[in-house]
């Protein structure tokens, strides 16, 4: 199945300042997700994002945070008792996730979505964990729950579907 950009919604989990530095990788998770939000933003595609108990952990990377349509401050480590879904965009069903960390708030949240009946596709080189082990384990869990593990290139490339899209070069200079 491939994800249709009218109707997906990027999430984007707990990029937050604090925590990348403990992040295996955590410069380039920023990176990938503020990729996939500038995409989104080109594509038209709205963008979410939480932040876990943010006055204790603070906020998103100010990159990815001026990059979202909303920031939902969480406390539960999947965002959907605290929010989320009542924040969904009406009619899109496809929900693209990417963030930390991967084996926990990241993961709960992906198949609590699936639970729920969105098709979910998680971002695998936009995620992370303090450990990679618990990120390699976690994506295995959610490829075989139903999630599809994807990269930022194949979303940008699934989202505009050719070469004459009216994004194609600036979105290509973004992933190049």
């Amino acid at each position: 199945m491939l994800m249709k950009s009218e109707q997906s919604t990027l999430l984007l989990i707990d990029v937050q300042e604090k925590l990348m530095p403990a992040i295996a990788y955590g410069a380039e998770v920023i990176d990938r997700c503020t990729t996939l939000a500038t995409i989104a933003g080109l594509l038209e595609i709205p963008v979410l994002a939480t932040e876990q108990l943010p006055e204790k952990l603070g906020p998103n990377a100010e990159i990815v945070k001026e990059l979202c349509d909303q920031t939902i401050a969480k406390y539960h480590f999947d965002a959907c008792p605290d929010g989320l879904v009542e924040n969904l965009p009406e009619g899109r069903q496809h929900i693209i996730i990417a963030g930390c960390e991967t084996h926990v708030c990241m993961m709960q949240t992906a198949l609590s979505l699936i639970d729920a009946g969105y098709k979910v596709w998680v971002v695998a080189d936009a995620t992370g964990s303090r450990n990679e082990f618990d990120r390699d384990v976690a994506l295995d869990r959610l490829s075989s729950s139903g999630a599809r593990i994807v990269t930022v290139e194949m979303v940008a490339f699934e989202w505009m579907r050719h070469c004459k899209h009216s994004a194609f070069r600036d979105v290509q200079a973004l992933i190049k």
